[in-house]
């Protein structure tokens, strides 16, 4: 059996040789030629799963240790009996921790007071949700799907989000067909119907929000604060709306160490389960538990999402010198970045630079 693997994926190497032939791959390199002789993938997002990769290939398996599956063609998959599995909910403590320790940051006003808007109540959606109540936020949930499954629960529009909330935070998955698309979902309409300015953040996909319509509203003053860690085109990103927003960042509010762990962690389950396989280990330890409530000591001593923003601005922005493991050292100035712009495909290179160097964080333990 021969198995290749996304070489920037944690917590692997070593565990699957004693089974298979094991290669490990970079993105790019995993392409129709390498994976022929495949039996299984376990890639990220960074590969697009289809006929076009796998036709002609021995591989029926696909593994992606990620939350996100709109990089995989389903329909192709499954009429070519392709069975494909993710990681839900393995980076949602990541994700929240992140989106809680931007809203703490650009808060103006006192908790008890602010609403905020939860755009999509799945995993990471749910977590937000907890957290925000123990803090004292007053919520709104918005996700029409889980409205019909659980009426006796209150739900609202976008439309009543629009006239009411003080803060916006898209969880949804990117869908591009049926009632309930969610490609555009913050489009430009949806920006100019805001009562309030609120703050946005998106940590869901990039084309969930308009990016050229998010720049233009954040230019007109529409919004209290912005945060972005996906992009519309990544890693092909608009950087006047990187500039524009108050924290950006490269995709990487999932990146902890634990989150990190569960994927894998799912992923080797799955191929054991498939396989059949003896049970396989990804880590000596577990992940962390993850904690009911939160307190804003621990959300804002765990993370400070404005240090990787300075960090990601100073890497595409400017012209800092390259380290030996492939990382940006960020010491060039950023204004060098206004008399000598990059080129959008040393932005893309170097987006994808962040995220497969980014130092994976401790999430927020429910013992500290």
């Amino acid at each position: 059996m021969k198995i290749i693997i996304d070489k920037y994926i944690p917590y692997i190497q070593g565990v699957l040789e004693p089974y298979a032939e094991v290669k490990y791959l970079s993105p790019d390199d995993i392409t129709p030629e390498t994976v022929r002789d495949a039996d299984a993938l376990v890639v990220r997002t960074r590969t697009r799963i289809d006929g076009n990769l796998l036709s002609g290939s021995k591989c029926r398996f696909i593994a992606t240790a990620t939350i996100g599956r709109d990089h995989i063609d389903e329909c192709w998959c499954e009429n070519n009996d392709v069975t494909a599995v993710s990681a839900p909910g393995c980076n949602a403590p990541a994700v929240a921790q992140y989106v809680m320790a931007s809203l703490l940051r650009l808060l103006k006003s006192d908790m008890k007071d602010t609403t905020v808007a939860i755009v999509g109540v799945g995993n990471v959606g749910r977590l937000v949700e907890r957290w925000c109540r123990s803090l004292g936020f007053k919520v709104m949930l918005v996700d029409p799907m889980r409205a019909i499954r659980e009426p006796e629960k209150t739900w609202f529009t976008l439309e009543e989000v629009a006239a009411t909330a003080d803060v916006i935070t898209f969880h949804v998955p990117l869908t591009r067909d049926g009632e309930h698309a969610t490609l555009g979902l913050g489009s430009q309409s949806f920006f100019e119907s805001l009562v309030k300015r609120p703050i946005v953040i998106n940590t869901s996909r990039g084309a969930v929000v308009d990016n050229a319509a998010w720049l233009q509203a954040i230019r007109e003053g529409r919004l209290g604060a912005s945060v972005a860690d996906v992009w519309e085109g990544e890693p092909h990103i608009n950087l006047e709306l990187m500039k524009a927003v108050d924290i950006a960042t490269p995709h990487i509010a999932g990146y902890s160490r634990d989150g990190k762990i569960r994927a894998t962690q799912m992923v080797l389950d799955a191929l054991s389960r498939h396989f059949e396989l003896p049970a396989l280990k990804a880590d000596s330890r577990d992940a962390v538990a993850i904690p009911a409530e939160v307190t804003v000591p621990q959300i804002l001593e765990s993370y400070n999402p404005f240090d990787d923003s300075h960090y990601m601005r100073s890497v595409l922005l400017s012209q800092p010198s390259t380290n030996n493991d492939g990382s940006f050292d960020g010491r060039a100035s950023v204004n060098d970045a206004y008399a000598r712009q990059l080129s959008d495909i040393e932005v893309a290179k170097r987006f994808e630079a962040l995220r497969d160097n980014y130092p994976l964080r401790n999430e927020i333990s429910s013992t500290s």
